[in-house]
């Protein structure tokens, strides 16, 4: 291991993501260092919600008590502003999030200010440093180090992660292509006092775009081949900028006496062909950015930390071969691939027009369906992720997924899982006796019984996932596979 390096993992950006990222690299035993551009952490309300993977990682990580303070409150702000607590899909609030096969697996409601401020306590607690108000302008990369030069000086370190958000100066400085889509509409917001709130239409579709308002929120959402030319920018949302879109969009004119979070969303849709080029990787906005809409951003870019986060610790602790890193493109490509997609296609159904209004009632029609209403639900949770695993497995079906909790005699996997170590769980000695030579690496926990009928062993990595299952008598050569794909050939 090269020892002459300021830290193992240069984190870009100080946002939930990058804050995640760095906990979890901590929690490993990897030296994390973050440099955000920022002063003071943003208080935009950017994002509401995280959903049920993400709110069960950090479940797992024991902030569940801190995130549910903020929930019954999230909740509330959400009723008051869509009219529902249920999801949406291009704003047809139908869709139910529950899954009613595991009613436990919920979303948490928190803005994304309030969630920053619990991630970085969390990070900080675990020893990871935060520089404020640097700004990153060089990077060069060698055989087996990365150098940054932040504020004039130089920082060395055996990797770097950009989270940087959506206009990533680290994807920009190390080479990614980012290929993808243009946007097709321009979203304005935020919380505003107005003169005569009486002198608004209903909100919802309109002939020119889209009114959204309800408790101190306002919005409007504006199509035409105009909006191509505001991907650029970077100014903050003024008064005047928002009362001249309602305008366009409502004929009407409107008074606003106070902005305040305002914030300016564009729906294009560009994911980076790869997320590392050497050793350079890239997590959250600054691998992929898309359309609000459903609220998935947020809830993504956390799942991408929590996949990298322990692969890389691995590496740079020589627990694993730089190979291992390989594996957290071929995972969350795909994911951040989906996400795009049916973010463009709720772009679509929301453009103005009849043609969109008759495929919009269909779409509601559908939605009544319980299978279509499930499908829904899963598409915008993500709990039907599974990862293709590069090794022959017992073909359990919840292998590659994100395990829910349950118990292990009188605890549970969550409350195990809470150090962020692999962990064998099994009520077969044979299982311990084959994994003997993973003990320095994984869990090996024997128990009596296990809160769930279809598994007799189970091997779950860091993140949640997964990666080995049996049900009866282990096969020993499935188990040391999965055991040597992802911890190494054991000692």
């Amino acid at each position: 291991m090269n020892t002459s390096t300021d830290t193992d993992v240069l984190v870009i950006g100080a946002g939930p993501v990058g804050m995640l990222l760095a906990a979890e690299l901590a929690l490993a035993g990897a030296r994390a260092l973050v440099v955000e551009r920022l002063a003071e952490p943003n208080p935009d309300r950017k994002a509401r919600t995280i959903g049920p993977l993400a709110t069960e990682a950090l479940r797992r990580r024991g902030l569940g008590p801190e995130i549910a303070k903020f929930h019954e409150q999230g909740t509330a702000d959400l009723r008051r502003d869509h009219g529902s607590e249920r999801g949406h899909f291009a704003h047809i609030h139908k869709v139910d999030l529950t899954p009613t096969d595991e009613p436990d697996r919920t979303r948490a409601l928190i803005w994304q200010p309030d969630l920053e401020r619990v991630l970085t306590k969390h990070a900080e607690a675990l020893g990871v440093t935060v520089r404020r108000g640097s700004t990153l302008t060089e990077l060069h990369t060698g055989d087996d180090s990365v150098t940054a030069l932040v504020d004039g000086s130089e920082i060395s370190a055996r990797y770097l992660v950009g989270c940087d958000g959506g206009r990533s100066t680290v994807r920009k400085l190390a080479g990614f292509e980012f290929p993808g889509t243009p946007p097709l509409s321009i979203t304005r917001a935020g919380e505003v006092e107005l003169a005569d709130w009486t002198v608004l239409p209903p909100p919802g579709r309109l002939a020119d775009g889209q009114l959204m308002y309800g408790g101190s929120l306002m919005g409007t959402t504006e199509y035409g081949p105009a909006v191509a030319a505001l991907e650029s920018k970077d100014a903050p949302l003024t008064v005047d900028e928002l009362t001249a879109s309602v305008r366009r969009v409502c004929g009407v004119d409107v008074t606003i006496t106070s902005l305040r979070n305002p914030r300016r969303f564009l729906d294009h849709a560009r994911q980076a062909s790869t997320y590392r080029r050497g050793r350079v990787l890239l997590a959250g906005d600054a691998a992929h950015v898309h359309s609000p809409n459903g609220g998935q951003g947020l809830n993504l870019g956390l799942m991408d930390a929590l996949n990298l986060g322990w692969k890389l610790a691995a590496t740079v602790l020589g627990r694993a071969p730089d190979t291992l890193l390989d594996s957290y493109t071929a995972e969350r490509h795909p994911v951040g691939e989906a996400v795009l997609n049916n973010t463009r296609a709720q772009s679509a159904l929301l453009a103005p027009g009849p043609h969109t209004d008759a495929l919009r009632d269909i779409m509601s029609d559908l939605m009544d369906l319980p299978s279509v209403n499930a499908y829904f639900g899963q598409l915008m949770t993500g709990l039907h992720t599974r990862y293709a695993l590069p090794y022959p497995d017992a073909a359990h079906p919840d292998t590659g997924r994100h395990l829910a909790d349950f118990a292990v005699d009188d605890t549970t996997l969550y409350e195990l899982a809470g150090q962020g170590h692999p962990l064998l769980v099994h009520t077969d000695p044979a299982i311990a006796r084959i994994a003997a030579p993973w003990a320095s690496a994984v869990d090996v926990i024997g128990a009596t019984t296990l809160g769930r009928d279809d598994l007799s062993a189970a091997l779950v990595r860091p993140d949640g996932v997964l990666a080995w299952a049996a049900l009866g008598p282990a096969e020993p050569e499935l188990l040391r596979g999965a055991l040597r794909c992802w911890f190494g050939p054991g000692r």
